[in-house]
C-alpha cells in the first residue's frame, strides 16, 4: 500500500463520495464537515452528492502536558465525551478536568462565531446526516459529534473519514448507523502520514467553502399553528381546554422582568382557577415569603393589603414579585377566596425556592416557640451552627467549600428528622396541621439550601441540580399535603422558562443539567403542559450586576437565527402556537435577573429543540418593562441613551 495514498484532502473527499454514492441527489441528505480538517474533505463530499454542506465543532479535550493524547472531546450544542477509565488511570482531578473543558469550549464558542456568522444551526431533524473527517487518530471527536447530532434526532448518522484505526471505525459503526472509512491502517502514526499535502486549514479556508457550498434552504415562510392573541376572552380558549386535561400547567417566562410575560401569565391562570379547576399557584420564590401573601390571600393574616403581603420580598431581585401585576394577581386571589362558601377550596399561593436559609430557621423557631417550647430550644442550639458564618450564606458557602471549616448537614437534618417524627406523632391529633406543614417544609429547605451552599464553591451543574431538585420535591410535598387536607388538587407553577421548559430538549440538558419542567414531566407524563414565552425585542427590568438596583434596560432584537428572530417573521405581534410545528434546534433568549446586552451571546442564548422543550409556546414580539412597586428616578428615566448598536454583536 502506498504509504501515502492521498495527494490533498480534495482528493480524500472525492474518493469518499465514490464509496457514499448512494446518497446522491437525495432532499433528505446534509454534510457536516468537522472543522478545520474535515471541511475541505466534506466540501467535495457535499459538492458530488448535490448535498448542503454545514459544519460542526468538536474540540479534543488534551491531557495536560501531553494535549496530543485524547481526554475527550467537547462537541456544539453542550455534548461532552470523556474517557472516564483515562481521567481515572491518570489520576486528574475534577476541577482539572473542568478548566481543560472550559478552555475548549471557550474555543468552540469562537470558532461557531467565526465560521457561522448569523447562521443557525443545521437542522437534522428527520434527516440523514454524514459526518465527514481527514482522518481519526483516538475516534473521540467523532464520536462526541455523533451523539450532538443524535440529539437532534436524525433519520440516519452516517460516518465518513479518509482513515483511522480499524478498531475506531469498527466501535464508530456500532454508533452511528454507518462507517465509512477509505482506509484502515493497523499502524495509525498520525492522520498526516496518510496525506502528501496536509497543510493544516485555517479559519478562512472554512469560511471560503462554505461561502461557496450550496446552502441549506433557509426556514421561512408563514407560520403555522398561529393563534393570534388580540385581547379577546377567546384568546386562550384552546389552551385552557388542554389544561383543563392536567394536573400541573407550567407557565415560563423570557425573563424575570418583564410585564408582558407576567400579566398574560395571571390572565391564563385567572381562568384555569374559574375555568379548570386549579387552587394553588406555586411560583419561583422562597417558601417563608411566599406563605405569608398565602395567609394573605387566605384571610389568614393581620396584612392589609397585598402590597404589605408581598413585604417579605426584601431580599434581591425584589421586582420579582414586588411588582404591581403580581399584586393585582394577588388582590384577585384574596377577592375570589372571600367570596367562597365555607365548604369550598381555596386558592393557594406557595414558593417553591431554596434561598431563605436564615429565614427558614427563624420561622421553624418562631414556630416551635407557639407550639412547644422544649423543641424550640433544641432547634436554636441546632441552628446556633450556622451563626458562626453571619447570615451571608456565601461566607458559609464559602466557609465550608474552601475554607474547610465542619458544615451544619448534621444539625439541619436532625431537626428536619425532628419535626418529621413530631408531625408523625400529632397526626391524629387536633392540631394545626397546615403550621405543621410550613414548619416542616421550612425545615427541609434548610436542609437543602445548606447542601446547596455548601457545593456553590465546587462549581459545574450541581448547584443547579440541587436547586430544581428541591423545587420539585417541595411541588411533591405541598401535592401530597393540600390533598390530604382539602382534597384533589391541581396547580399552576410560575417560574422562568430555564426552569419550566424541559432541560432534555436544550443543550444545557445535554451537558447534565435537570430541571423542574423535566422533573414534572418525568412523574407526571401527560398531566403536565408547559407553556413558555418568547419575545423579539422591547424593554426589561434588570440588574446589570447581582444584587444591583432595578434598571429599565431596552432588549437587543434577537439574534439572527434564534427562535425569535423565526417567530419575528410572522404577520402577527402576538400569537400563541403549537412548538410541534417547529423542527430542528436553534438559539433561544433567557434573561434573568441581569441583563448584559454586551455579551448578549455568550451570556443570553443557548441552544434548544423548542418543540421538545414546551407544549405551547406564547410569542410578543416587543414587551415592556415590568414596573417594580418601589421604582427609582434611574428605572424610570430606562435606557434612553448609550445603548449598544443594534447590530450588535456583528457591526453590519
Amino acid at each position: 500500500m502506498d504509504a501515502r495514498p492521498f495527494r490533498n484532502r480534495s482528493e480524500a473527499g472525492r474518493l469518499l463520495a465514490e464509496r457514499l454514492a448512494e446518497y446522491a441527489g437525495r432532499d433528505d441528505v446534509i454534510v457536516l464537515g468537522l472543522p478545520r480538517g474535515g471541511v475541505p474533505v466534506a466540501f467535495e463530499v457535499a459538492n458530488l452528492l448535490g448535498a448542503p454542506l454545514d459544519i460542526l465543532v468538536v474540540r479534543k479535550l488534551g491531557v495536560p502536558g501531553d494535549e496530543e493524547l485524547a481526554l475527550g472531546a467537547v462537541a456544539s450544542g453542550g455534548t461532552r465525551v470523556l474517557n472516564t477509565q483515562l481521567a481515572e488511570q491518570l489520576e486528574l482531578p475534577a476541577e482539572w478536568i473542568e478548566a481543560i473543558d472550559a478552555r475548549e469550549r471557550r474555543e468552540l464558542d469562537r470558532r461557531e462565531r467565526a465560521y457561522r456568522g448569523s447562521r443557525p444551526p443545521p437542522d437534522v431533524t428527520a434527516r440523514t446526516v454524514i459526518l465527514v473527517d481527514d482522518g481519526l487518530a483516538t475516534g473521540s471527536t467523532m464520536l462526541a459529534a455523533v451523539y450532538a447530532v443524535r440529539a437532534d434526532e436524525p433519520a440516519r448518522v452516517v460516518v465518513a473519514v479518509a482513515v483511522a484505526p480499524p478498531e475506531i471505525c469498527g466501535d464508530l459503526a456500532h454508533e452511528a448507523d454507518e462507517a465509512v472509512c477509505l482506509l484502515t491502517p493497523e499502524r495509525m502514526v498520525a492522520v498526516g502520514a496518510w496525506y502528501e499535502d496536509f497543510t493544516p486549514a485555517s479559519d478562512d479556508d472554512v469560511r471560503e467553502l462554505l461561502a461557496h457550498a450550496r446552502r441549506p434552504p433557509a426556514a421561512g415562510g408563514a407560520l403555522a399553528g398561529v393563534r393570534p392573541l388580540r385581547g379577546e376572552p377567546a384568546d386562550y380558549d384552546e389552551l385552557v381546554r388542554r389544561a383543563d386535561q392536567a394536573r400541573f400547567v407550567l407557565i415560563g417566562e423570557a425573563s424575570h422582568g418583564t410585564e408582558d410575560f407576567y400579566r398574560e401569565r395571571a390572565e391564563i391562570t385567572k381562568r384555569l382557577i374559574a375555568e379548570a379547576g386549579f387552587t394553588a399557584v406555586a411560583v419561583e420564590a422562597d417558601w417563608p415569603d411566599a406563605y405569608r401573601v398565602n395567609r394573605y390571600v387566605r384571610g389568614a393574616s393581620d396584612d392589609t393589603s397585598a402590597e404589605e403581603a408581598l413585604g417579605d420580598f426584601r431580599r434581591f431581585p425584589t421586582w420579582m414579585w414586588r411588582n404591581t401585576v403580581v399584586a393585582e394577581f394577588v388582590t384577585l386571589l384574596r377577592e375570589r377566596n372571600d367570596a367562597l362558601g365555607p365548604d369550598q377550596q381555596q386558592v393557594g399561593f406557595y414558593g417553591l425556592d431554596l434561598y431563605s436559609l436564615h429565614t427558614s430557621m427563624e420561622a421553624v423557631v418562631s414556630f416551635l416557640d407557639e407550639t412547644d417550647p422544649e423543641a424550640s430550644q433544641r432547634a436554636r442550639e441546632r441552628y446556633a451552627c450556622f451563626d458562626h458564618f453571619g447570615r451571608d450564606p456565601q461566607m458559609y458557602a464559602y466557609e465550608t467549600g474552601l475554607g474547610g471549616a465542619e458544615a451544619c448537614e448534621r444539625q439541619a437534618v436532625d431537626q428536619l428528622c425532628e419535626l418529621r417524627a413530631r408531625a408523625a406523632e400529632l397526626a391524629s391529633r387536633d392540631v394545626d396541621v397546615d403550621g405543621e406543614f410550613y414548619a416542616e417544609q421550612n425545615a427541609r429547605l434548610v436542609v437543602n439550601a445548606e447542601e446547596y451552599y455548601r457545593a456553590m464553591f465546587r462549581g459545574g451543574i450541581e448547584t443547579w441540580n440541587l436547586r430544581d431538585t428541591h423545587m420539585a420535591q417541595t411541588l411533591d410535598e405541598l401535592v401530597a399535603h393540600l390533598e390530604r387536607t382539602s382534597g384533589p388538587t391541581k396547580v399552576v407553577v410560575w417560574a422562568h422558562n430555564s426552569h419550566l421548559g424541559d432541560a432534555r430538549a436544550t443543550e444545557l440538558g445535554q451537558a447534565g443539567e435537570l430541571n423542574l419542567g423535566q422533573l414534572v414531566r418525568e412523574r407526571a407524563g401527560e398531566d403536565a403542559l408547559l407553556v413558555g414565552f418568547t419575545t423579539y425585542s422591547g424593554t426589561v427590568t434588570a440588574a446589570s450586576d447581582w444584587g444591583g438596583r432595578a434598571e429599565r434596560k431596552r432588549v437587543r432584537r434577537a439574534l439572527p437565527g434564534s427562535w425569535e428572530e423565526l417567530l419575528h417573521r410572522g404577520d402577527t405581534a402576538r400569537f400563541l402556537i403549537d412548538p410541534a410545528r417547529l423542527q430542528g434546534r436553534r438559539l433561544e433568549r433567557a434573561i434573568g435577573v441581569i441583563y448584559r446586552p454586551e455579551s448578549e451571546r455568550a451570556s443570553h442564548y443557548f441552544h434548544v429543540r423548542i418543540g421538545d422543550q414546551f407544549d405551547a409556546v406564547i410569542h410578543i414580539d416587543e414587551t415592556r418593562a415590568l414596573e417594580p412597586l418601589e421604582t427609582t428616578s434611574e428605572w424610570h428615566a430606562g435606557e434612553l441613551a448609550g445603548d449598544a448598536p443594534e447590530t450588535y454583536p456583528y457591526g453590519v
